[in-house]
């Protein structure tokens, strides 16, 4: 049986793009709805939604009154969001080197991305350096200690990613100076399947 490929989150996600949104119900799961009870109020708010994929969260930030940036390494994910958005400016961008000044993001989200980062905290500060003063990050932190095969055209493929434990990502946060302002911790039974936290500048 042939060895699956590990590839980079940019070569990944460009041969997974026409397929992503098929997982839209499974990725939900891990959240199970509770982010939006976490960002509360949109309208008018300067978001910034780093890792947008193709913009999952983003259209519904955007359909409820925020004004929304979509940030993503993938120019195929980012073609699959234009169709669906022209409300949406979108950015072909690294997370861990935001193109953006300092201080211009009310908001920061980033749903299913530090998992791909062996050390989130550059991103984390990247965030912090983007917000305004007061701004939140709203980060989620998957349990995926083996990433998932992907079916693409051109085979079964996996995605580079790296586990964090909760403990570990509310540490790097509050030694950037966030507050965690809440923390959801998801569970299936007894283990936990997403950490969703709320960080404030």
């Amino acid at each position: 049986m042939p060895k699956v490929k590990i590839l980079s989150s940019v070569a990944g996600y460009d041969l997974s793009a026409a397929d992503y949104d098929k997982k839209e119900k499974y990725l939900n799961s891990f959240e199970k709805n509770k982010i939006w009870l976490l960002l509360g109020y949109l309208s008018g708010k300067k978001i910034l939604d780093a890792g947008t994929g193709t913009g999952r969260l983003a259209v519904e930030m955007s359909k409820n009154g925020a004004e929304v940036t979509a940030l993503d390494v993938s120019s195929e994910m980012l073609k699959q969001l234009s169709r669906k958005s022209n409300k949406i400016k979108t950015m072909i961008g690294d997370a861990e080197c935001l193109p953006f000044d300092k201080e211009i993001f009310d908001l920061v989200t980033a749903a299913f991305l530090i998992v791909h980062f062996k050390d989130p905290s550059r991103f984390f500060d990247e965030a912090y350096r983007v917000l305004k003063d007061g701004g939140r990050l709203l980060v989620t932190n998957i349990n995926q200690k083996e990433p998932p095969e992907i079916k693409t055209k051109q085979g079964v493929i996996k995605i580079e990613s790296f586990y964090h434990r909760p403990e570990k990502i509310r540490e790097i946060l509050q030694s950037l100076a966030f507050t965690i302002e809440k923390e959801i911790i998801v569970k299936e039974g007894e283990n936990w399947i997403n950490q969703i936290i709320v960080a404030k500048k």
